[in-house]
Order: structure tokens, then C-alpha cells, then sequence
């Protein structure tokens, strides 16, 4: 019994093995099954990202956007800026550690209902309890601590997700398939915004929605992708806690030039989102001039206007990215959309300036999102440890928006709100710069 059971784990493992091979002499197979996908399992990867964007998404920008910052003058006052820059870096450190350590771990499961799914469970239930338990907290260290541990849970999901990518996306779809993932997210960001503004005098029943959305993320993405192979015949894992460690280093700059070019684009484009992204209440508020209720008015016009032009941004790119084959001019031609959306409340600092930021930018970052996953998957040094080596990336999303508001919190208390914007388009524009010169990806 012992021999077959070992006779048939070799022969699945040397399958597995041959299925990568041949998705990598041909970009249409699928390396997960070697095959080309029919039109219903792509429908359902691709419906099982957006979803999971936009659930997970539209909870944390209840939060992040909205209630977090009025929960937080409820305990400090008006002035906030500082607390909120500091606590956004608490918990973008939480996601740097929590995307590599689920990414690494992810690559080195061997559980029989796949080696992502048991992470993407974990993290719908850590996620969603510790995020509605943020807004229970009165007390801004206790505060950073729970909504470190909801990074945990959140990244616990989408580390392996997008790893999905590489490991069951034909290569010719997978911008496509980045499309409805950043789509989902995309679309997420302004509708939590939309929602969180409508509890902005009473938060209570906006932190209980926005951790129910953070935990249906994950659960319903499982259950409308194709459900992930068995993951039992991959040979064990023997090495040691130092070993997973070790597995934590990047790679090797010499042989990965435009894994790290695409790392700092994404990096400076993230820093630029997050600068005004995180700090829009206290925009509207010190800005613009604006009360409690006007603006969550404002921000409510101001989601509705950035969810019909980054879906829009979103579902066209990707699909037009594998057309041409090409993955950096879209990511180009967003960020300086970007910028000039940026460029338009420096411009006016009116409420019209901020929904003509909401309406150019949003088409930028629809459109980024949607190609930039795509990008990332095509410039990886190794498809073997596409879990850690994604996480890696993804520090470029935590980076930015860890340093994203600690630098705006830096420079409105120093400079005033009218210097962010000239600041944040240049980060946008420096973004473009890397993406252009990468060689390897066209």
C-alpha cells in the first residue's frame, strides 16, 4: 500500500511538474492543469477576484477612509494628523511582515485542500473580527495593536490569492485576470467610502459592516473560485524555522533588475495614493473648509464619481494589456493620469477640485490596478516561490502606504495641505520612470 501510494504521488508530482513546463513554452495552457481554461473557470477566477477586491476592499475603506479618523478625534481632538500618520505605519509595518510571512508559508503548505485556501479561511475570520473590533477600542495604542492584527488576517488572504495568479492563470490571461482583481479593489475603495461617510455621525453599525465585508471577502472568493488542488503529493517540506526564515530574503538584485524597478515604481505610486487617499476627511475639513456633515456629503459625490470611472478604467485595461501584449505603457499612461487628477484640487481647492481629482485619478488608479498585478506576475525571477516573491512586491504596497501618510502627516503639520499635492505628483511621476525602464517585460 505504502509503495503505490508513493508511485502515485510521484506520478502526480511529475504531472505538476510537466503542466509547468508546458505553460511556460505555451502561454495560453494553464500551469495548474496544462490545459487551456474554458470560458466558465475563467469566469469564475475572475468573478472570485473582483468580488474579493470589493468585498475586502469597501470594508477597510469604511474604516481606513472615514470612521477610523472619527473614532480617533472622538478620543485626541481635532487635530489628528499625527496619530493617524503614525498608526498607518504601524499597521503597514503588520502587512509588510504578515504578506511575506503568508506568502512563504503559502508556497510551503502541503494541506490536501490546496496550499492557499487554509490561509485564505484563516485570514476572512482574523480579518474581519479585528477590523469591527477597531472601532470598539478607546484607547489609540490599543487601537494600533487590534488594527495591526486585522493586517495579519487581511494579508493572510490576499498573499495567496495572488499567488493564484501565477500558479492556475494561463500566461496570456493573467491581465485579464489582474483586471477584475483590481477592479474588485478598485471599485471598493470609493463604495467604503461612499458607506463609511453615511455613518460618519453614528460609527457603531459601520465598523460591525465593515468587519462582516472584511470576512466575506475571503469566504466567498473561495467559494466561487474553482476549488485549488490537493496540495498533499508536493514533497515535504523538511527544512527548519531557520530555513522558512532564509526564505524570506528577496531576491538577488543582480539577476532581478526589473523585479526591483517594477518594486519601486509601485512603491511611489502607492505613496502618492495614499498620501490623500487615507487623509480625505481632514482634506475636506482643513482643506477645503468644510463641516462634519458637508463633508461626508462631498465624500459620498466623491466615491460614486471615482467607482464609475475606475470601474470602467479597470475592466477596459486589462483585457486591452493582453490584446497588445504589452503591460508597461497602460501602467504609464495611468500614473500620469494620476498626477494630473493630482494636480487638479492644488489647482482649485474647492469641493469641484476634489471630484475632478476624483474623476482623473480614479480613471489613473482604475487603470493602474487593473494592469499593474499583471506586471508583477511578469517579472518575477522564480514561478517555484511566487508566494514569497509576490509578498515581496506587495512590501511596495505597504511601504507606500505606510510612508504615504507619515510623510503627509509631516507635511501638513509643517507645510500646510496645499504642499502635499506638487509633492504627491512628483512621487507619481517618479513611479513612471521606474516602470519605463524595465527590460525584460514589454
Amino acid at each position: 500500500m505504502s509503495d503505490a501510494m508513493t508511485a502515485t504521488a510521484d506520478e502526480r508530482f511529475a504531472a505538476y511538474n510537466a503542466n509547468i513546463a508546458a505553460a511556460e513554452k505555451n502561454p495560453a495552457l494553464s500551469p495548474e492543469t496544462g490545459k487551456t481554461m474554458d470560458k466558465v473557470t475563467l469566469f469564475r477566477f475572475g468573478a472570485g477576484f473582483l468580488v474579493f477586491g470589493l468585498l475586502w476592499m469597501s470594508g477597510l475603506a469604511i474604516v481606513s477612509s472615514v470612521l477610523l479618523t472619527k473614532h480617533l478625534q472622538g478620543i485626541a481632538g481635532d487635530n489628528v494628523e499625527g496619530l493617524v500618520g503614525t498608526i498607518n505605519a504601524c499597521t503597514a509595518i503588520a502587512s509588510l511582515v504578515s504578506n511575506l510571512l503568508f506568502g512563504t508559508l503559502s508556497d510551503r503548505s502541503r494541506s490536501k485542500w490546496g496550499r492557499r485556501t487554509p490561509f485564505i479561511l484563516l485570514g476572512a475570520v482574523l480579518g474581519g473580527v479585528t477590523l469591527f473590533l477597531t472601532g470598539m477600542m478607546g484607547n489609540p495604542v490599543l487601537i494600533t495593536i487590534v488594527y495591526c492584527l486585522c493586517m495579519f488576517g487581511l494579508n493572510a488572504m490576499i498573499a495567496p490569492l495572488v499567488a493564484m495568479i501565477s500558479d492556475r492563470i494561463p500566461m496570456n490571461m493573467r491581465g485579464t485576470m489582474s483586471a477584475f482583481f483590481g477592479a474588485g479593489q478598485t471599485c471598493g475603495s470609493p463604495i467604503g467610502t461612499l458607506i463609511g461617510s453615511a455613518f460618519i455621525l453614528n460609527p457603531f453599525p459601520g465598523f460591525i459592516l465593515a468587519g462582516v465585508l472584511m470576512f466575506l471577502g475571503g469566504v466567498v472568493a473561495i467559494i466561487i473560485v474553482p476549488k485549488e488542488s490537493s496540495a498533499d503529493f508536493l514533497p515535504k517540506d523538511e527544512g527548519k524555522a531557520t530555513d522558512v526564515l532564509r526564505s524570506f530574503i528577496p531576491p538577488k538584485f543582480s539577476t532581478a533588475h526589473d523585479f526591483y524597478k517594477a518594486f519601486a515604481g509601485r512603491i511611489c505610486m502607492l505613496l502618492s495614493y495614499q498620501m490623500i487617499t487615507v487623509y480625505q476627511l481632514l482634506i475636506f475639513q482643513k482643506y477645503v473648509g468644510l463641516d462634519d456633515v458637508a463633508a461626508g456629503a462631498a465624500m459620498a459625490t466623491m466615491s460614486v464619481i471615482t467607482m464609475v470611472v475606475s470601474l470602467g478604467g479597470s475592466i477596459v485595461a486589462g483585457p486591452i494589456s493582453d490584446f497588445i501584449g504589452r503591460r508597461k505603457l497602460p501602467v504609464v499612461a495611468a500614473s500620469v493620469l494620476f498626477a494630473i487628477g493630482m494636480a487638479m484640487p492644488w489647482i482649485m481647492p474647492t469641493t469641484m477640485g476634489m471630484f475632478l481629482y476624483a474623476g482623473i485619478a480614479g480613471l489613473g488608479y482604475g487603470i493602474y490596478s487593473s494592469v499593474d498585478q499583471a506586471l508583477n506576475v511578469d517579472v518575477l525571477p522564480n514561478k517555484e516561490e511566487a508566494g514569497k516573491d509576490l509578498g515581496v512586491l506587495n512590501l511596495a504596497t505597504t511601504l507606500g502606504q505606510m510612508l504615504g501618510p507619515v510623510l503627509m502627516s509631516v507635511i501638513t503639520m509643517t507645510l500646510g495641505y496645499a504642499a502635499a499635492f506638487p509633492i504627491s505628483i512628483v512621487f507619481a511621476l517618479l513611479g513612471c520612470v521606474f516602470i519605463m525602464m524595465i527590460k525584460g517585460v514589454k
